[in-house]
């Protein structure tokens, strides 16, 4: 069986979501029956990169910049690969479409996939169209990509039940070729880790900061958090852990805020060493979520499987994940005050709650094997 994955920026490429499920997903696949060909971005076109018996990586040279880079990485990705099947004259394949950024590609390539018994499956993400970065003319596109691609596939596969629930809703007549498979996680094993030298390297202490991790964008709701928290009465830093270095979005907001003359807003630019990142979510007093597009997001799995106490923006999303052990906030449900009153929460009750939650839905065991399912 083979394979391939497009839609992402590669294997282990340290930057968002779909890298880390394309990372995991494969590495916890164990099947030396089945072949996994992942596209990615890189400096040349190199093909067939060997990552061992089970991984390949092709890489595409995308000269744009710009929103438009994974959209075109995508389509040279899904092209290569409808040729790769051809010439090789592989059996018993299958695309994996990360994201809507295929547009009418699938309806206008759909006489070749079934000539070449290709099976499709296509993941839309979470409301794409909603996200901020996107102008008007590039939301209506990504509705338009919707519509054709979900309508061209085999199956889609829904990261959350709300985007199912969005997608049955909207496509009635889609409802049975649509299957909620979330993401994964594990807690990471620190027995081993020097986690006081950890927390030393980012002047951090045990139970004595807020966390917050994520992907510097309007819609994860740093504005909001970032205001509230300088509100509130509380002494805790707020450590924000994200991409600053590659964000213009960082400076414009802390300069329209001015948050930097508060001494407890504290910015750490993106910690990428598994090992690190989870300590430093393991030892804080409380996670902070903001993320409002999107479906099972990562770090919020990886949070509840070590942060005890969770404070999550009040999204479909992040509800249909956290459900009564975590706490909501939004605009109107006031940040600052739960954190003016933090120590009133059963921070241990919470967190043993929130571990149960990732034991029993959302282990990479449990989200692999209802791959191999889909997979036969």
């Amino acid at each position: 069986m083979h394979i391939f994955i497009v839609g992402a920026r590669g294997y282990k490429a340290k930057y968002g979501g779909w890298e880390t499920f394309v990372s995991k997903l494969v590495d916890n696949y164990h099947d030396n029956n089945t072949i996994f060909h992942i596209s990615g971005l890189g400096d040349n076109d190199t093909h067939d990169v060997k990552i061992n018996d089970n991984i390949y990586l092709d890489n595409f040279y995308i000269k744009q910049n710009g929103g438009i880079k994974m959209f075109l990485c995508t389509i040279k990705a899904f092209n290569y690969y409808l040729k790769y099947i051809k010439d090789n004259k592989l059996n018993n394949c299958y695309i994996y479409v990360l994201g809507l950024k295929l547009g009418p590609l699938l309806y206008l390539k759909k006489h070749t996939i079934k000539k070449l018994g290709i099976k499709v499956l296509v993941n839309p993400d979470g409301l794409e169209h909603k996200r901020s970065k996107w102008n008007y003319l590039i939301k209506k596109c990504f509705l338009l990509s919707e519509w054709s691609m979900l309508n061209n596939c085999d199956l889609i596969i829904c990261d959350a039940i709300g985007i199912k629930k969005y997608i049955d809703n909207k496509y009635p007549k889609l409802t049975n070729i649509t299957k909620y498979i979330a993401y994964g996680t594990d807690k990471i094993d620190l027995s081993n880790v020097n986690e006081t030298e950890i927390l030393k390297e980012y002047n951090l202490h045990k139970d004595k900061y807020i966390l917050m991790v994520g992907r510097f964008v309007p819609e994860n709701n740093y504005e909001l958090v970032i205001k509230e928290y300088m509100k509130s009465d509380i002494k805790l830093p707020l450590i924000i852990v994200s991409n600053l270095s590659s964000s213009n979005y960082y400076n414009e907001l802390t300069t329209k805020l001015d948050c930097l003359k508060d001494k407890r807003i504290i910015f750490i630019n993106g910690i990428y060493d598994e090992i690190k990142l989870s300590v430093v979510r393991k030892n804080a007093y409380a996670y902070i979520h903001g993320h409002s597009v999107g479906g099972t997001n990562p770090s919020l799995l990886e949070a509840l499987s070590l942060t005890k106490l969770n404070i999550l923006y009040d999204v479909c999303f992040n509800k249909d994940v956290g459900k009564k052990s975590c706490i909501y906030f939004d605009e109107k449900k006031s940040l600052s005050k739960i954190l003016n009153n933090i120590t009133k929460y059963d921070r241990k009750k919470m967190g043993k709650e929130c571990q149960e939650i990732i034991k029993n839905n959302f282990t990479w065991d449990i989200i692999v094997d209802k791959y191999k399912k889909i997979f036969k």
